[in-house]
């Protein structure tokens, strides 16, 4: 039976290049001269620091430009609150990755209630979607990207 996987992931080699670019960009604008503006990676975890809440959200739009430059969804981001402290400004933004269980269960009946004759299963932090023909599946794959989930979906996996 025809099948494949609905995931939601970033590509971390892409994210670290564009958190470099972001700081290469930031270290050599004018506006950022004599600031302490950067932006620390920790794995699926961004920190970006500078000296004023102002500046920490142009960091922050820099970031979201390079980030979409290179391919990743803006929508897989948690921002934190900006926290001030005396003369520097810090803001954690986490990178989601999987779907947790809510989504899947959401996404679950998204399907179900499009009357597409489809199962979905949830797979720890990925869904399965087997049908019968090929067009069925190419329909969820179609009806999941028109609506708006909250996290950017892949399908892969693709077996006939």
């Amino acid at each position: 039976m025809p099948s494949f996987d609905i995931v939601s992931e970033v590509d971390k080699h892409e994210l670290k290049n564009a958190v470099d670019q972001a700081n290469r960009e930031i270290g050599n604008r004018f506006d950022f001269k004599g600031s302490n503006s950067k932006i620390v990676q920790n794995d699926l975890e961004l920190r970006l620091e500078s000296d004023s809440k102002f500046r920490v959200e142009q960091v922050r739009a820099v970031m979201y430009e390079k980030l979409s430059k290179r391919g990743i969804d803006i929508s897989c981001l948690d921002q934190g609150d900006i926290e001030e402290a005396l003369k520097s400004a810090k803001q954690v933004i986490s990178v989601r990755h999987g779907i947790d269980k809510e989504q899947a269960k959401k996404i679950v009946k998204l399907i179900k209630d499009s009357k597409i004759k489809v199962q979905a299963a949830i797979q720890g932090e990925q869904l399965r979607v087997t049908g019968k023909k090929r067009d069925e599946l190419q329909a969820v794959m179609a009806l999941l990207r028109d609506k708006d989930t909250g996290l950017p979906l892949q399908f892969n996996n693709f077996r006939d």
